[in-house]
């Protein structure tokens, strides 16, 4: 099973975050009326020693079938993720991400395989069993779904309503997560008179009443413009880190990736194609499928330079090279690069990111390199290096 490293002393601190709201005077095993829970159902993983907010994915597979025909959406997922993580679920169109996260709460239900939230086999648990659990996973979605007759104080208490917690209990939990999601002033407020980016935070509110050890996010920026985008995703991190929470989310864009998650998943046809850190994911892909998601955040070389390059060196031409740095070769130091040269070296072009304090990404530079330096470049470097070829030096 694929599995993400955490240390001991995190994993703990987000377990008794999530234990706390577990225990709250409101949550599913207290306060549903209309469905009696059998305190055996609601199973946190706390007595068996489990961290809280674990998923686990063992060999699931899933088969949609119709008239048509079968269509496999999942095949042979193995995948551990720890509680208080943001793990990150990206894919092409078709490759199975949402059928993957709707899994989890078991809006789909495996074909093949198991799901274990917190150690426990969700297809096990009856009714009232899945009530529990679903009150201990909140999801955001896409397109909001609030109710347009109703008001962001009304749309987020909603799901208390329900489970029949007490109006008082309703009204102090809901201040509580609008006032995390910076809604306080809006709560008279209806759908029809919010940007899209305060809609997400009703919707990122109303996930988060029950005190969930779990939130899962299904494409949650994808209909927002890039500014309200970064507000959203930094919105995330802030709840992951305050409340300790598990976080799960699919998008099919490698930006969203890198803004928020700690761990990435690629999926490709059904299929893990790679998964890992962020950081090691983003510096090294192993796979054509995470290559071709994180092409539109590479740069191309200067169109001014490629017009000119030529493969072969010529008197007083300059030798264009590339240095890869994967997130484990350290910094870029130029100033040691020249030195091992003996040369000036120019700066063309660069795309450095820093994930997790790893610096991943490319310089490209422009040197006059005699062909015998190319092996002591690239040592000097602390990077991969590669010659793309040679342009006038005057360029």
């Amino acid at each position: 099973m694929a599995a993400v490293s955490m240390p001991v002393a995190e994993r703990r601190g987000a377990a008794e975050a999530v234990a706390r709201r577990v225990s709250a005077p409101w949550t599913a095993a207290s306060a549903a009326p209309t469905v009696s829970l059998d305190e055996s159902q609601v199973d946190t993983g706390a007595e068996r020693g489990d961290a809280v907010g674990t998923v686990a994915f063992e060999g699931v597979g899933k088969v949609y079938r119709s008239a048509a025909g079968e269509v496999t959406a999942l095949e042979g997922i193995d995948l551990a993720i720890p509680a208080g993580r943001i793990f990150g679920i990206i894919g092409r169109s078709g490759a199975g991400k949402s059928s993957l996260l709707r899994t989890i709460n078991r809006l789909e239900q495996p074909t093949a395989g198991r799901v274990l939230v917190d150690g426990q086999d969700i297809a096990l648990l009856d009714t009232e069993g899945l009530v529990a659990l679903r009150r201990r996973i909140g999801m955001i979605f896409q397109h909001f779904n609030l109710l347009s007759a109703k008001s962001v104080r009304d749309n987020v208490g909603l799901p208390l309503l329900v489970a029949g917690v007490p109006r008082p209990r309703i009204r102090e939990r809901v201040d509580e997560v609008l006032d995390l999601v910076g809604l306080s002033d809006k709560h008279r407020t209806f759908p029809s008179r919010l940007s899209g980016g305060q809609k997400q935070r009703v919707g990122i509110a109303r996930a988060l009443v029950h005190h969930p050890e779990i939130l899962l996010c299904d494409e949650a920026t994808s209909a927002l413009d890039p500014e309200t985008t970064i507000s959203i995703l930094s919105l995330l991190r802030d709840i992951n880190r305050k409340l300790g929470l598990t976080i799960v989310l699919i998008t099919h864009e490698m930006s969203v990736i890198r803004e928020i998650c700690d761990d990435v998943l690629v999926l490709e046809s059904g299929r893990i194609a790679e998964t890992g850190p962020v950081w090691k994911v983003f510096g090294d892909p192993r796979h054509e499928a995470t290559r071709a998601l994180l092409s539109p955040l590479t740069r191309d070389l200067p169109e001014d330079i490629a017009d000119r390059l030529r493969a072969s060196p010529f008197p007083g031409s300059e030798t264009i090279l590339e240095l890869r740095y994967t997130g484990v070769d350290g910094d870029p130091d130029l100033g040691q690069l020249s030195t091992a040269l003996g040369s000036r070296v120019r700066l063309i072009s660069a795309a450095i990111d820093r994930i997790d304090g790893h610096a991943q990404g490319r310089l490209v530079l422009g040197v006059h390199l005699p062909p015998n330096k190319a092996k002591q470049a690239s040592c000097a470097s602390g990077g991969h290096l590669k010659v793309l070829g040679h342009v006038a030096g005057d360029d």
